[in-house]
Parts: C-alpha cells; structure tokens; sequence
C-alpha cells in the first residue's frame, strides 16, 4: 500500500491585484496550506461554502458587490472557527467580526504567518 499524503488545511486568499494574490498564495503554500485563490468575495463565499477552508485571508478593496468585511462576516456565519485575516493599505470600512484579524498593507511574512497560527 502507498503512503497517503498528509491532508493539509485548506485557505483561501482573496485579493484582485495578481501580483499580490500570487506572494500571498506562495507564502501560505510554503507554510503548509492548501491554496484557493480569488479575485472577488462572490467567487470567495461560493468556495467558503464548498471547500471549508480553515483560513481566509483577504483584502478589503474587491472587485464586486461584496468587500472583504462582507466576506469576513459570511465566512464567519458559515464556520465560527474559521480563522480570517482581514488586509488593506486603508482603513477598516466597518466592524470585523469576532475573532477576525487586520493588518495593515504592506503584508510583511512574519506579521501574516503570526495571524494564521493562531
């Protein structure tokens, strides 16, 4: 019988500058996450609801109906404990959720693996 592969969370980052959703996928890649990458919240909540993720992270400024507080509040309803991280270079446009975390643009390695180990 062969080995099976350690299952490894699922996260999904949401950003619509392709340059940035790439660092940020990489860097969670590196640090053991299976990736799902979006540019949009609406794209994000359907793979909230599909996939399961563990982690979300997310920029605030989004192309679409839904920004990323939007997405941080769905994610929310839809698993508790999920962890979300919430990021932009401008201020917060409302109340994350509970447990939801900010952090500032730009995303320095060390401040966003901080958030997801929590």
């Amino acid at each position: 019988m062969g080995q099976s592969k350690p299952i490894r969370p699922i996260a999904i980052v949401v950003e619509d500058d392709d340059i940035q959703r790439e660092m940020l996928t990489m860097l969670l890649e590196d640090n053991n996450f299976d990736v799902l990458q979006c540019e949009d919240a609406e794209t994000a909540a359907l793979a909230v609801k599909a996939r399961h993720p563990s982690l979300i992270v997310t920029d605030i400024s989004l192309v679409g109906k839904m920004n990323g507080v939007d997405l941080a509040h769905f994610a929310q309803q839809q698993n508790a404990g999920m962890r979300i991280v919430v990021i932009s270079g401008r201020p917060l446009p409302g109340p994350l959720p509970p447990g939801a975390r900010f952090i500032t643009k730009p995303v320095f390695p060390t401040a966003l693996l901080a958030e997801t180990a929590q």
